[in-house]
């Protein structure tokens, strides 16, 4: 498996790199991949979105400096900015089910290494995939599988504006956002990021 750092990287820009190295892999000229990035603010909208997840209107959101995506992944609607810890795994998968739970148990390792107690919650049904403190999301898990590689993935949220969140029907759940820092105080995004990915590259060897 190979790792890759992307750094600050707008969305599409990110999203045709998958493409890329979904079609490689799919052909096995390379192995599994682990794109780790931040993404400038922009919502994503899945396959599952509907439109009052939106509910203030592209403009107005245009207006505070956040893109909207339509993409081909799974769930609905999320919020990707600064602060945030990105992972897309390109990997060539059996289990649909089994690999969403392999990200929910990386995403509770890297976690605890935090001090943060966190589960995954893809057992209690689809819309509740991701990892939880208590009723609060930390992380959230969108996958799209094509000829069994999977592209898009993970985000746990570090020390971003959570704001955002509040915006829009995140998830498709009335339900609380949080992020490392605001709960334990302070966050370090490059050693949250060691971190997961280790824990990736652990789960999914």
């Amino acid at each position: 498996m190979q790792s890759i750092h992307l750094g600050l990287t707008p969305y599409r820009e990110a999203l045709a790199l998958q493409h890329e190295l979904r079609d490689q892999r799919r052909a096995d000229e390379v192995p599994d991949t682990l794109l780790s990035v931040e993404h400038p603010p922009v919502y994503t909208r899945g396959r599952r979105s509907e439109p009052g997840e939106l509910p203030y209107g592209a403009d107005w959101y245009a207006e505070r400096g956040i893109e909207i995506v339509d993409v081909d992944r799974g769930g609905k609607i999320t919020y990707h900015g600064p602060g945030q810890v990105v992972v897309y795994p390109v990997c060539r998968i059996e289990s649909v089910s089994d690999f969403v739970c392999s990200l929910e148990r990386a995403m509770v390792a890297a976690l605890a290494t935090e001090g943060i107690t966190a589960r995954g919650r893809s057992t209690d049904g689809i819309e509740y995939t991701g990892a939880w403190v208590d009723d609060r999301k930390i992380g959230s898990i969108g996958l799209h599988v094509s000829h069994g590689v999977t592209t898009h993935g993970l985000s746990v949220n570090v020390d971003c504006d959570l704001e955002p969140f509040s915006w829009v029907v995140a998830c498709g759940l009335d339900t609380p956002v949080t992020s490392v820092a605001q709960e334990v105080g302070s966050a370090d995004v490059p050693r949250l990021r060691g971190s997961l990915l280790s824990a990736l590259t652990e789960e999914l060897a």
